[in-house]
């Protein structure tokens, strides 16, 4: 016998969006639909192990039912584009793992499912329909069941025939019964005014249908009876339109169904390409033959290796002039404690191998001293990385010119894979084993032997000479050489060189910090025990709820599948009902400053210099921008007081010295200025008004005295909302105000700065007409979907279209100003080291003597990086620490 299930694709990805937190991936695609549902899915074929499967969605607005209804589920609000977008990401993913979906014009989902579920219940099948609607559980018979999501949609409560007669005491059937009488208002189902569930299954007990409930009314009374009569013809409408009707012309056949697994590199792909790195590992694909991983491939020629010992060292000194590509192999995701795995230096036609302890012997001496030329220029892969990997063995590292990795960056920021097999595959140079091929992952990972070690990375190096030459000419052919040699490349070195020099971080301040946390936290706990007049385990979301909602009997913002929602946003909204729930939210705060950023912070302390080692990603945000890891610096929350003072442990590395901060005001909005030439922004900055006083001004046509701290507020959210391509959704949810209040103040703003309409509605002409847009420094970014028939892809790219540029612009103006800043200390040879960047802001440790020209050199240098119709203004502070420098 064989198993079928049939997934409500709508619900279930509805559910997930608004059950996950907001998620998106680094080219700012959202995902936290897909990814909610892919998990869902991935448990179900696990668990199950259909031998058939399909997801039905629902094709459009209008079905049938509109026909004798029109105000079928008219109360709906419109889907948010954060989720409509990832309705085609998701009929892609199910098209990658090799299952079959299906839609029809005119019908719902549940109708697909309703039909194909008879279908194979006729032929003597199994199925499982899974789905948040209850409207579903008429479906169940012996041979169907229907599994409905709970907890968003991380588990399902299977129900049977014998699960409906004990949760409601009717069979399946009865059902479209309950609804007729209750009504159902997601659907806007009318029902019978007054009749909720409680009654309507009373009555049906009694009963048994909608029918026989309407034929003996008389043997009721009061204001039910009367409700009843006058709204019969609603009651049999409204069951009518619970009915799922079950003869859709399908045309998907039991063959097209069949399922015999997930389709391996396809669907591997597809999860790479949304970055579910954690769903990815919960999956075994084959990657090819096991010779072709032991070979990595066998398009390419053989590869020649010399392993470098005493007696073959002099080859290689001999062919280091013909050097064209190294690569330092390191394992480990933090390079300041990554593991040397050996370096490969690269001619032509011949690759040497140096191992770790061969890099230590004296012999290599004219090798380590290649490395640290500057003069030699060189090429390779990551050298950002090999930098930072032969620093912390002692090796100098310098002359780099030409980083690949980089350069398909730049040529393709979207690309997520950036690994040498990758771009090997993407160029069609041939086969190349993938890393986790050779070493393995996770707890399998281990270190082959110095064969077959040499025999992979030699036949990554000779992979990327057959690129480096292809890269060159597209560099060339899309105008970015000024912005990959001149910017990019400098900057990596810089980055570098910040990264090595690192932060010195006063450990017994983080220490007193975290006492001063814990006290604090103490504190809020005895008050919220106290408020609450019991104890109770405050990181329980079912305690909490039972406390605030059963025991304070505070106003019920929001329910889950498993009880009542305590999260944030629902938090936010109790705040001024009572002061127990602003204690919980103090306690919560503090929470996750103590763990993430106060013990997150003293594990990333270097043994060896006490300081904090950041590392700064040049290749993973399409917009452009650096992304800082171990630890994340750039994430430090300074909106809490609490927050800021993590800030106070940042401190100079010398005695006496200061740090200085230094950053760009309202950048984003600057740039957008230029960009939309608008009027009204340009006036603002060239007359160095308040930005968002002035957008308040304009969009409620008040004068500046006039402008109140909630119009402000309201002004400040879409000026940066607008920036980032804000949806009506988006900015009701940042507003607390309803979608079409948000609707409204969108246009507004738009009727009062025309020359940002102007710009919005000519860049995506532009990116249409090109398929890119770019920075104003010629960085791109390609938007494949710009001109796709379906909206939701069409959409996002117009949003990214238009806010790339600004955002991208940003990015790279901060990034000059680093260029100019490190010049700038050489050339007036100064002491002072530039350590961070942070969004907008460049951190410095400054000597005392070089604090007056410092304090005028850095905003000057970094106002002077790109010349707008607006000026740059760059803001700049000091102090002892980092907390007091801002």
């Amino acid at each position: 016998m064989e198993k079928l299930i049939l997934i409500d694709g709508n619900s279930i990805i509805y559910r997930a969006f608004f059950a996950m937190p907001p998620l998106t991936s680094s080219s700012g695609v959202h995902t936290n639909a897909v990814y909610g549902f892919t998990n869902m899915l991935l448990r179900l074929l696990q668990e199950e192990e259909p031998s058939h499967i399909l997801v039905a969605f629902d094709a459009g607005k209008e079905t049938f039912r509109h026909e004798g209804y029109q105000d079928y589920k008219g109360g709906r609000e419109k889907t948010p584009p954060e989720l409509s977008e990832q309705f085609p990401i998701m009929r892609e993913l199910l098209q990658s793992f090799g299952i079959a979906w299906f839609e029809l014009p005119g019908y719902e989902a549940d109708d697909i499912i309703g039909t194909m579920s008879k279908q194979a219940e006729e032929a003597g099948n199994n199925v499982l329909v899974v789905t948040g609607d209850k409207d579903m559980l008429q479906l169940v018979s012996d041979r169907v069941k229907v599994a409905l999501t709970r907890k968003g949609i991380t588990e399902v409560e299977p129900y049977g025939v014998q699960e409906i007669e004990e949760r409601y005491g009717l069979r399946p059937e009865q059902i479209i019964d309950l609804k007729g009488l209750m009504g159902d208002a997601s659907d806007n189902i009318p029902g019978v005014p007054g009749i909720g569930e409680k009654t309507a299954l009373k009555l049906l007990h009694q009963f048994g249908s909608v029918e026989e409930v309407l034929a003996r009314t008389d043997e009721l009374k009061g204001k039910m009876k009367e409700n009843l009569v006058s709204h019969a013809e609603d009651a049999r409408m409204s069951k009518q339109l619970a009915t799922i009707f079950r003869e859709v012309p399908v045309e998907r056949s039991w063959g097209d169904m069949a399922f015999s697994g997930v389709l391996g590199e396809p669907a591997a792909q597809m999860l790479r390409k949304l970055e579910f790195k954690s769903l990815l590992e919960r999956l075994s694909f084959a990657h090819g033959s096991d010779e072709e991983a032991e070979n990595g491939g066998q398009s390419l020629k053989e590869v020649q290796v010399t392993i470098i010992n005493a007696e073959t060292i002099q080859q290689l000194v001999e062919a280091l002039p013909q050097v064209q590509n190294m690569m330092v192999e390191s394992y480990g995701e933090n390079p300041h404690q990554a593991v040397l795995m050996g370096v490969i230096l690269s001619t032509e036609d011949h690759h040497f191998y140096l191992s770790p302890e061969i890099l230590q012997a004296e012999y290599a001496s004219p090798v380590i001293k290649w490395l640290g030329d500057e003069s030699i220029k060189k090429h390779g892969y990551d050298l950002h990385r090999a930098d930072l990997t032969l620093h912390w063995q002692g090796v100098a590292f310098g002359g780099a010119e030409y980083d690949i990795q980089l350069a398909a960056y730049l040529l393709d920021p979207t690309n997520n894979d950036q690994t040498v097999s990758g771009l090997a595959a993407k160029y069609g140079i041939g086969a190349v084993a993938a890393d986790e091929e050779v070493y393995g992952k996770g707890a399998k990972f281990k270190v082959p032997d110095q064969d077959r070690l040499s025999q992979h990375l030699a036949r990554k190096s000779a992979a990327l000479l057959q690129i480096l030459p292809l890269q060159k000419e597209e560099l060339e052919q899309v105008e970015m050489n000024r912005l990959f040699y001149e910017l990019e490349m400098p900057l990596s070195r810089i980055l570098a060189d910040m990264e090595k020099q690192g932060v010195a971080v006063n450990r017994d301040t983080l220490i007193d910090l975290g006492a001063e946390f814990e006290a604090q936290i103490s504190t809020l706990i005895a008050k919220i025990y106290e408020r609450a007049g019991l104890e109770f385990n405050l990181n329980s979301p079912k305690q909490l709820g039972e406390v605030l909602f059963d025991k304070l009997q505070l106003p019920v913002i929001k329910k889950t599948k498993t009880g009542y929602s305590t999260d944030a946003e629902v938090l936010e909204k109790l705040a001024p009902y009572h002061d127990i729930v602003q204690y919980i939210l103090e306690y919560r705060q503090l929470a996750k400053l103590q763990s993430t950023y106060i013990e997150g912070l003293l594990k990333e302390i270097h043994p060896k210099t006490g300081k904090v080692h950041t590392y700064f990603r040049q290749t993973i945000a399409a917009t452009g921008r650096l992304s800082s890891q171990f630890p994340n610096l750039q994430n430090i929350p300074i909106r809490l007081e609490e927050g800021r003072k993590i800030r106070k442990a940042f401190i100079p590395s010398e005695e006496g010295w200061f740090m200085l901060s230094a950053d760009y005001s309202q950048i984003e909005l600057r740039v957008l200025a230029h960009i939309s030439r608008d009027k009204g922004l340009q006036e603002a900055f060239l007359h160095d008004m308040d930005i968002h006083t002035k957008t308040a001004m304009d969009v409620f046509g008040v004068a500046a005295d006039q402008v109140d701290a909630n119009m402000r507020r309201s002004a400040k959210a879409v000026n940066f909302g607008i920036v980032y391509g804000i949806s009506d959704y988006g900015l009701s949810q940042n507003l607390n105000i309803t979608r079409k209040e948000a609707a409204r103040f969108i246009d507004q703003y738009f009727d009062a700065f025309e020359g940002v309409r102007a710009y919005m509605d000519d860049i995506v002409k532009e990116a249409k007409h090109n398929g890119y847009v770019k920075t104003l420094l010629e960085r791109r970014r390609y938007l494949p979907e710009i001109n796709a028939s379906n909206f939701n892809l069409r959409s996002f790219a117009e949003r990214t279209a238009m806010n790339t540029p600004i955002q991208g612009t940003a990015a790279d103006i901060i990034k000059l100003a680093m260029i100019l800043m490190d010049d700038a200390l050489r050339e007036h040879n100064l002491k002072s080291r530039m350590l961070l960047q942070v969004h907008d802001e460049l951190v410095f440790e400054v000597p005392p003597e070089e604090m007056e020209l410092m304090t005028t050199l850095v905003p000057r240098t970094m106002e002077r990086a790109l010349e707008l119709l607006v000026p740059l203004k760059a803001e700049v502070s000091s102090g002892v620490n980092w907390y007091e420098a801002k």
